[in-house]
């Protein structure tokens, strides 16, 4: 038996084209949107579609591992809390999220290396961003240094928030 496929024609491939184009630029200006600040009811984007609320903010999640690269004791709930105390909450005083977790990731040698570790979960105005920016990298050097750990990952997204 033998297999037979549809033709496409060059209309039809000329029409998906134009429909992914469509779809890719529409998605930066719909992110973009976030930073909107116009009252509902205003013309633009953000009128046209479901009334977004809260103001524009950033969310900004750190991971911080506890094992050791070497070696060492993992660090404690205590010495943890105690760098949040001292390294985070006076540039941070309005509030932020510690979570627990579990995680993994391939260190520089290959290996996977799984470990207990922490979500540290921060907001703040986009409008401050370059100004947090600063502190934020400020935060992940100090627990490289103070823990002697490889790298904090970081994780930055734009949102809306309501308070």
């Amino acid at each position: 038996m033998a297999l037979t496929f549809p033709r496409v024609s060059g209309t039809r491939l000329a029409v998906a084209a134009a429909a992914t184009a469509v779809l890719a630029v529409g998605a930066p200006a719909a992110y973009a949107s976030l930073e909107d600040d116009s009252p509902a009811g205003a013309a633009g984007p953000a009128a046209t579609s479901t009334v977004a609320r809260g103001k524009p903010f950033t969310e900004t999640r750190l991971f911080f591992g506890t094992e050791r690269p070497d070696g060492g004791p993992a660090v404690t709930d205590k010495q943890f809390m105690a760098f949040i105390d001292k390294e985070v909450t006076p540039g941070f005083p309005d509030g932020l999220t510690i979570q627990d977790g579990r995680g993994q990731w391939r260190d520089s040698n290959g290996r996977i290396e799984r470990e207990r570790s922490y979500e540290l979960i921060l907001l703040y105005p986009t409008t401050e961003a370059r100004k947090r920016d600063r502190q934020i990298e400020e935060i992940r050097s100090d627990y490289e240094k103070a823990f002697a750990q490889d790298s904090v990952a970081r994780l930055d997204e734009r949102t809306r928030v309501d308070f």
